[in-house]
Formats: structure tokens, C-alpha cells, sequence
């Protein structure tokens, strides 16, 4: 599958110099623009000892200014996930008038940042000066949380998309990548300036249950009390409400979605960050969250599955076409969670192929995460059992 703007391939061996070597020269020459402004570059952990070699070999035979990824144990490329052996994955991607800059953070700086200007001068960016950012980052060594709030307060309003890395569990080790350099620990931040900005397709993969109410009563993750009655009551009324296959499927799989930005005159898919329903006491009638809710925040139960999951993709992606039509998506970088995939929707390549569906043919490379990246309304937040998409979108 090839666009003008981006190609993107799959090596299913092992470490090979010649045959990797005539590989990423066969790629760079699919695509026809003249010259790769960005590769992505994702490998599983087989790659760990030899993955300087790979970005070295990558960067000089595909031509390649700056290079980023991560490592994962499946991969995504064009229509396809890949989740068993999966090999590595390499995208080029022509983007004119882009102004791209790379940039790899330690937890160190996390905990020494001190505001919003701390970032401009680490990155020597301010938030005037690019469009938002493609960031991978290392699950285990990394509060990403704590970077996220610091990266919302620095870079206010602007998309941050991605995902945290996966690579051996067991040992608890990942790698990260930025031009020659292979780090197991930290994240890479890639600045999108200039003429290209970057667009996201957020889908936490449930679907909206019952109606909307508002939380009249919280503290920390409690919530007591939702329209003046008690919060479990509500919960339970809601459930009870669902058809009986659908209260089969929502054991287990019931969340919260809180709206981010209250000033909105109606709420849709989207607007809604989903987060853990982690109990209910019908006692004291309280239920907890894996969130910080606050009073006077609109609440929608969720269910997810992987009906809800498809139902939410559809209706993200299709009104994503509609606010793209008649722009020139140069191509996609799809980061999935990895509870979704063949597990989650019992068929392969799902996500992928959903994508190509509603905004394709495009150049899409990806990974399976521990964690995604992405915007609600107009902050960033780190999610599960997401799909986010980053398109890079020719600025109007």
C-alpha cells in the first residue's frame, strides 16, 4: 500500500546487514517524493542486541534525517497488525514544509522540571513553535503521568500522541529510539512544526451507557453522590436498564466517562475520558474510580467490549473523514493497546484495517502498547485500551 507521502514495510527475519541493507534501499525507492523527512522505525525485543546496528543500517540506506520509534512485541504496518514473530517495522514519510525536531527526555528532567518554561529551554521549543508531538517513552523507568502534566502545562492546548513501549515483560525492559541512539529508559519527543500539524483519532474502545448526569458529591476517586442520589443507586438503575445480553457482556467491563470540557453545549463520543470503575458499595451507596472527579463534573457509565470497541472506532473514524475531507493526510502512526488486537476482537488487524477503511489508502506504521497517548478535548492523558491514531495533516 503506497501514497505519495508515505511508505511503510515489514522484515519478518532476523538480523540480516545485506538483507536489511537492500531492504530499506528497495523502500526509500517506493516513494516517490524526493527526499524522507521522518522514519518510524518499531522492533521486538529479538532486535535488542543488534537494534544500534539496525537504526545505523536503516538511516544510511534509507536515507533518513531523523529517525524515532520504540521496541514492542507486535506491530502494525499499513492494513496489517502483526502479533506473533513480528520482526520490525519501517515507515518513511514525506512531509513538505514540516519543521521536525527530535528530542529524548530522561526521568531525571521529569523530576526536575519546575513549569512550563523548563521544557521550552530543555527542548528549545516554545508552544508558538510547533503544532504538537509524537512522543514513545519507556513504561517502566518513566512517571509518565508526572511528564504529561508537566508536557500539558508546557505545550497547553497542542496534541500529544503516541505510546508507551513494550519489549520483554519479564525483565521489564524496553527500548526507545531517536536517529542512532538506543535508550532503555526515558522517552522520545518528536516536535510536528511548520506546515504539517498533527491530528488524533482517540478511541478508548467503549461505548456510552444511559444518560448523562452531574456529580454532586466527591472527594480524591470517591464519588458519592451523582444528581443528588446516591452513586451506586445510579450505577445499578443504569445497568438494570441494558438489555440482557448487554448486562452479560458489562460484567466486568463497566468504566466511567467524565467530561473534560464542560462548556461544550452538547457532549459526544470523545469527549468523555474513560477511566477504571475499581467498586461500588451499595452500603454506603459510593463508588471508586481510577480518576480524580470533581463536583459539578458530567458523568456517563461505559461498557466495553469488543462490540462497543468497533462501535467507537466507526463512529471516531468517521467523523474524522468528515472533518478531513478534502485535506492531504500524508499518513498515520497507530498506537493500540495490547489488550486489544486478535484477543479483544477474536480476528486479526482489526484497528488497522478499520483505519484504511475510513481514511485510506495510507502509509501506517505502529505498535501494540503498554499505555497510549493522546488528546481529550484539549489536554493529553494516558489511556488503556485505546487505539491512537496521530495523522500527519497538511496545515491549512
Amino acid at each position: 500500500m503506497h501514497s505519495e507521502f508515505a511508505v511503510s514495510a515489514h522484515w519478518q527475519g532476523g538480523f540480516d546487514e545485506a538483507g536489511l541493507q537492500a531492504w530499506a534501499e528497495k523502500l526509500r525507492g517506493q516513494l516517490r517524493a524526493p527526499a524522507v523527512s521522518l522514519g518510524l522505525v518499531f522492533m521486538t525485543p529479538k532486535f535488542f542486541p543488534h537494534a544500534g546496528q539496525v537504526l545505523e543500517i536503516l538511516r544510511v540506506h534509507a536515507q533518513i534525517p531523523l529517525l524515532a520509534g520504540c521496541s514492542s512485541s507486535s506491530l502494525i504496518v499499513n492494513a496489517q497488525e502483526v502479533e506473533e514473530d513480528a520482526g520490525l517495522v519501517l515507515a518513511l514519510y514525506a512531509l513538505p514544509g514540516a519543521e521536525l525536531r527530535g528530542f529524548h527526555f530522561k526521568q531525571e528532567q521529569v523530576e526536575e522540571a519546575n513549569g512550563p518554561g523548563y521544557w521550552h529551554l530543555e527542548t528549545d521549543l516554545n508552544a508558538e513553535q510547533t503544532n504538537g508531538w509524537l512522543v514513545f517513552a519507556d513504561p517502566f523507568h518513566l512517571d509518565s503521568e508526572a511528564w504529561l502534566r508537566g508536557w500539558n502545562e508546557a505545550y497547553a492546548s497542542l496534541p500529544v500522541l503516541g505510546g508507551l513501549a513494550s519489549g520483554d515483560h519479564h525483565a521489564q525492559l524496553t527500548q526507545v529510539y531517536l536517529n542512532g541512539g538506543v535508550f532503555d529508559e526515558g522517552g522520545v519527543a518528536i516536535s510536528v512544526g511548520g506546515e504539517v500539524q498533527l491530528t488524533g483519532v482517540i478511541s478508548q474502545g467503549c461505548t456510552p451507557i444511559g444518560e448523562t448526569w452531574t456529580i454532586t458529591k466527591a472527594e480524591q476517586n470517591l464519588i458519592h453522590e451523582i444528581a443528588n442520589r446516591p452513586a451506586y443507586e445510579l450505577l445499578a438503575e443504569t445497568f438494570n436498564r441494558l438489555p440482557v445480553e448487554d448486562q452479560k457482556t458489562s460484567r466486568g467491563n463497566l468504566f466511567v466517562g467524565l467530561v473534560v470540557n464542560e462548556y461544550l453545549e452538547e457532549f459526544h463520543r470523545g469527549d468523555f475520558l474513560v477511566r477504571n470503575l475499581i467498586g461500588a458499595d451499595p452500603q454506603s451507596g459510593t463508588i471508586a474510580v481510577g480518576a480524580l472527579p470533581r463536583q459539578g463534573q458530567t458523568i456517563q457509565f461505559q461498557r466495553r467490549d469488543a462490540r462497543a470497541a468497533t462501535e467507537d472506532m466507526t463512529a471516531l473514524l468517521t467523523r474524522a473523514g468528515k472533518q478531513l475531507a478534502g485535506a492531504t493526510i500524508f499518513g498515520g502512526c497507530l498506537c493500540s493497546c495490547n489488550g486489544r488486537g486478535q484477543h479483544l476482537f477474536g480476528k486479526p488487524s482489526h484497528d488497522a484495517r478499520m483505519v484504511q477503511q475510513h481514511l485510506g489508502p495510507l502509509g501506517l506504521a505502529g505498535f501494540f502498547c503498554n499505555g497510549e497517548i493522546g488528546p481529550i478535548g484539549e489536554r493529553n492523558f494516558l489511556h488503556g485500551y485505546t487505539a491512537s491514531l496521530a495523522l500527519f495533516v497538511k496545515k491549512k
